[in-house]
């Protein structure tokens, strides 16, 4: 059960934050679970060969980590109603050191009538946002 008092919440909000780190074992073990072998995500030399500065993370498990923000909070992932990102940079994997990427949700807007809260999400890596309008919505 969510302990949340949507009453006492403000728009922008900070609802919390985290750093992943992507690894290329992070992209093998997410190709595994998602199908998605496309050598863009595990060869450098691939990667390079269709214009790419080398492996980069899959969209979806950067998506994915990033939502967790707001699943951490809401407590339960059943609550996340809604969800959406545009991709706006790619998230390169070094072979070495893996990438940070830093995940800060944000109070967007508060329905109180629908009990919702939008939550606003900004995903960083190397200075660069690499997620654009990430948003998602849950139910209170």
């Amino acid at each position: 059960m969510t302990h949340i008092n949507i009453a006492s919440l403000e728009v922008g909000q900070e609802i919390g934050s985290e750093v992943f780190t992507f690894t290329r074992d992070s992209l093998v073990r997410y190709a595994g679970a998602s199908g998605d072998f496309n050598p863009i995500h595990y060869r450098d030399d691939f990667a390079k060969s269709v214009g790419l500065d080398g492996v980069l993370a899959h969209g979806m498990l950067t998506m994915g980590a990033a939502v967790q923000v707001a699943v951490n909070w809401v407590g339960d992932a059943g609550k996340v109603i809604d969800y959406g990102v545009r991709f706006t940079k790619p998230v390169f994997v070094d072979a070495n050191d893996g990438p940070l990427v830093t995940v800060v949700g944000k109070v967007g807007a508060i329905n109180l009538e629908a009990k919702t809260v939008r939550i606003d999400l900004t995903a960083v890596s190397h200075e660069l946002a690499v997620l654009g309008k990430a948003q998602a919505v849950v139910k209170l």
